[in-house]
């Protein structure tokens, strides 16, 4: 396990020290308070790696303080937390911490490490390969599936996957990952739209392989569905608590799946409809849960 820690005050940290001076000789302007403000904020903080935990670590603050939150480079932004903070990071990739830190007078800093992690967790780590659609290469992970001749288009964006499609037609991506007999995996992905009527959205897990010009019906994991009562109105989440679709392989509301034999399968995203106006995919990911 390879960590490498980078420090970044630089001008974030030179910008609110002054703009701290600025609030100091205008004091009315802060709110109801009396004008005192914190001048020895300190937002740092140290990274050790948790032993027999793989790509785990424990964030120590140096609590000098009154509110503190971190984003700890998961694409989640700022959530309020403690002194001490413990961040699993399954995908290898490099990680920027932010230590976001609030004293009296609403003063506030920022302090920045970055973690690099040189290979990902056997057990959790992502097999699905371009999952967050960034670049060229993630995109050229992914096959088109065309079951429809014409009225449904995937397009790939930066950092997104969008389907549009009109007139009940209909289209996939889909790839192949390698898989172990008995093993249990999850799989998931944030989606997002709005005002789509008549529209069906399915992942599949299947060892069927995808044939061009073919719906594709094969082992449904989960999915949304208007006519079921999802995918409706405004969403954005993951697809494992905005869906409304059963997982064929349990019967029931679940994004855990295993198969019987080692080897291939195919992971499929398809959708469509008569009025779908875009429905957007990130972070697709197939982790293996125990």
């Amino acid at each position: 396990m390879k960590l490498a820690i980078n420090l970044n005050k630089g001008i974030r940290y030179t910008a609110i020290a002054l703009g701290s001076l600025l609030i100091a000789c205008q004091p009315d302007e802060i709110g109801e308070g009396n004008g005192i403000e914190a001048t020895e904020l300190d937002a740092g903080f140290s990274i050790t790696g948790v032993a027999d935990a793989n790509n785990t670590f424990l964030l120590t603050a140096n609590n000098n303080y009154l509110t503190s939150s971190w984003d700890l480079g998961k694409g989640a932004g700022f959530v309020s937390g403690g002194t001490e903070e413990t961040v699993f990071y399954p995908d290898a990739g490099t990680y920027t911490v932010h230590h976001k830190v609030t004293g009296i007078g609403g003063v506030s800093q920022t302090f920045t490490q970055s973690i690099d992690i040189e290979s990902s967790d056997p057990v959790a780590g992502n097999l699905v390969v371009g999952g967050k659609f960034e670049n060229e290469s993630d995109h050229a992970a992914w096959t088109i599936l065309n079951i429809s001749a014409s009225g449904a288009n995937w397009s790939f964006n930066d950092a997104s996957a969008t389907i549009n499609a009109s007139g009940y037609n209909q289209q996939g991506i889909y790839q192949a990952i390698d898989v172990v007999a008995g093993k249990e995996y999850v799989i998931d992905m944030i989606v997002s739209g709005e005002s789509n009527d008549e529209t069906w959205f399915e992942v599949f897990a299947s060892t069927v392989e995808p044939v061009q010009g073919n719906d594709y019906t094969n082992n449904v994991v989960m999915g949304l569905n208007t006519w079921a009562g999802c995918g409706t109105g405004s969403f954005n989440g993951p697809l494992s608590s905005v869906g409304c679709v059963d997982n064929s392989y349990t019967g029931s509301r679940s994004n855990l799946v295993s198969f019987d034999a080692s080897g291939t399968i195919y992971l499929v995203i398809k959708s469509g409809g008569n009025q779908t106006n875009g429905i957007s995919i990130s972070n697709v990911e197939m982790r293996g849960a125990n």
